[in-house]
This record gives structure tokens, sequence and C-alpha cells, in this order.
């Protein structure tokens, strides 16, 4: 049995590398969306609703309006500490599908209930563009 639930938050983000628009510093209103595979158990559920926000809120929350930023990009990381502004340092450039794998980790090292065999998540940057990726938990 699957289940999904739906998350958004207000990010700003640049991919230094880019030829176009995207090197700019800019920001999207992004989705994700959290599947999760399981056995049915209890009362009839994969996992509680509750339970998924418990899980996921806080990784959302971190994020939200807030500089999603590369450990490399010493420029903006002095930017962002002139201005005292809200950021989330990161070992990767921040492209939709390496925030993918971010999310994709943190709910792996979750408490996650044992009864879960499989993530999926999808990252939407834009309403009509998002990056996908899955892992099993087992």
């Amino acid at each position: 049995m699957k289940i999904a639930k739906e998350f958004r938050w207000e990010m700003g983000h640049r991919l230094r590398f880019h030829n176009g628009k995207c090197k700019n510093l800019h920001g999207h209103s992004y989705k994700l969306m959290v599947e999760v595979e399981g056995d049915i158990e209890g009362y009839g559920m994969v996992m509680d609703y509750y339970d998924m926000k418990k899980v996921i809120g806080p990784i959302v929350d971190e994020l939200d309006h807030s500089f999603l930023v590369n450990k490399d990009d010493k420029e903006l990381l002095e930017v962002l500490e002139k201005l005292n502004s809200q950021k989330v340092i990161v070992d990767f450039e921040t492209t939709a599908e390496n925030i993918c794998g971010y999310f994709l980790q943190k709910i792996k090292t979750a408490d996650m209930p044992k009864n879960i065999h499989r993530v999926k998540v999808m990252v939407y940057e834009t309403e009509n563009t998002y990056a996908e990726d899955e892992v099993d938990l087992d």
C-alpha cells in the first residue's frame, strides 16, 4: 500500500555553473510530495499522516524562507552572513535533483516506522518542473 502527503515552502538559491538566469539569486515556491510504501498495520494505516508530518515537517521548516547554499559558494555565504539571512549550507549544487536526494537522505535517517519499505519524493521547483527519486528502507 502507498500513501502520500504534500508539503510546501519558499526558498532561495542560485546555480553558479548555470549559463542562464538561474545563475542569479532567485527563489521558488517549492512543493514536495512524499510517498511511502509499506504494510498496513494497526488501525488499517500504512502510516498516520500526522506522524508523516512529524518526520518531514521539521526538514521543510528548516528550509522555509531560507537560502540553500553550496558550502563552496563563498561569495554568497559572505553576503548572507552580512545580511544575517537564514541559510542552510549543503555540500552540493542546489539543483532540484540534489534537493530530492537531500530529502531522501534526511528521511532515510529519520525514525520511520518499521513497516515502511520504500520512500519516494518529488520536488517541484515550479508548478510544471520536478525531480523524482526513491529509496528502499529495508
